[in-house]
């Protein structure tokens, strides 16, 4: 029996759904044969997203909504449940992003960086439980990032909202396990993914915007959301082998992190090639209104579809139990030549 015909079809709303991450998750959720509502700003990425969710096997309505602002979240809301029915799982993935220093950041920037990229998280999450608690059901899931725990340069505000939303999700997980909540929450760090937001992100950077290497393809991360969304007792989960070193080195050296990304921080996330001072810019304005810009951005020549740590990490369990068991294996064997030899 395939896994589309032993699984339940449920209503998930993605937010962000019109490119990148949150595409390749709704996709994903597709596939099974959900119901999905996809939110995002774009005209154009909205529909094309929702007709591949659909080539998929799932079913789509696309809710144009800016994440910024809470009372358009409750609205989409209001309308996934007129439309689908109950909502089963929330995943928050909307952000933006500003690639400068900080002192060449206006204030008006970060606001409207936090607003999306932390504020859109609050705002999902809240109208998600306002839903949730009352039945006792539901799963949100919460799209991060390595950045969540280690800052870099030229990404100080969307780093900021990442962090923010780490502390938030840690904080309403221990609320929902005090009352002992049929809701869950869960929370997945993604690795540099190549995406179309390095086409259209503000940028003051003198060559163009990349995803620091390695760098993989959206599937990676959309795959990992519905697995998390499938499996959401797990508190964190990390993708890609890249987020893994990170996390651990932060948490190890912190100081020397530091030093090493002021020295690569800045070539690692530019190409050679010089930037367009006319590109798209969706930090204020959809840039994908008229022109769907696709799951995938500009690296599909240099990003990989593969991610054995992903496999690893959904079988952590049995794999810890190998791990045992072949330890305790070569233990006994060693023991058994350490006699031999004596």
């Amino acid at each position: 029996m395939s896994r589309k015909s032993q699984h339940r079809p449920q209503t998930v709303v993605v937010t962000g759904a019109s490119g990148g991450i949150g595409r390749a998750a709704a996709i994903a959720f597709g596939a099974r044969g959900d119901r999905v509502a996809l939110l995002a700003r774009g005209h154009a990425g909205l529909e094309g997203a929702a007709e591949e969710v659909r080539r998929a096997g799932g079913q789509a309505m696309t809710v144009p909504t800016d994440v910024a602002e809470h009372d358009q979240i409750e609205q989409a809301a209001v309308q996934v449940e007129e439309h689908f029915g109950e909502i089963d799982v929330w995943v928050n993935v909307a952000f933006t992003s500003v690639f400068a220093p900080v002192w060449e950041i206006e204030p008006e920037e970060f606001e409207r960086v936090t607003k999306v990229t932390y504020l859109g998280f609050v705002y999902g999450t809240m109208t998600a439980l306002r839903r949730f608690r009352p039945r006792d059901r539901g799963t949100i899931v919460q799209v991060g990032s390595a950045l969540a725990y280690r800052g870099i340069p030229l990404q100080s505000a969307y780093c900021g909202g990442k962090h923010a939303i780490q502390g938030f999700n840690e904080a309403l997980r221990c609320e929902l396990l005090h009352e002992k909540a049929g809701v869950h929450t869960t929370m997945v760090q993604m690795p540099g993914t190549n995406t179309p937001q390095f086409s259209w992100v503000r940028s003051r950077l003198p060559n163009n915007a990349q995803p620091v290497p390695p760098i993989y393809q959206p599937e990676i991360p959309g795959r990992a959301v519905v697995y998390a969304a499938e499996h959401p007792r797990r508190r964190e989960y990390w993708v890609g082998g890249s987020t893994v070193g990170t996390l651990l080195a932060n948490a190890v050296v912190p100081g020397i992190l530091d030093r090493y990304l002021g020295r690569t921080g800045f070539s690692s996330q530019q190409t050679d090639q010089r930037r367009d001072p006319d590109q798209p810019d969706n930090l204020f304005s959809p840039a994908d209104q008229d022109r769907d810009y696709g799951t995938h951005g500009a690296f599909d020549k240099i990003a990989t579809d593969t991610c054995y740590q992903l496999t690893a990490s959904h079988h952590h369990v049995e794999i810890g139990l190998a791990a045992a068991a072949a330890s305790a294996g070569i233990a006994a064997l060693s023991a058994g030549l350490r006699r031999r030899l004596r």
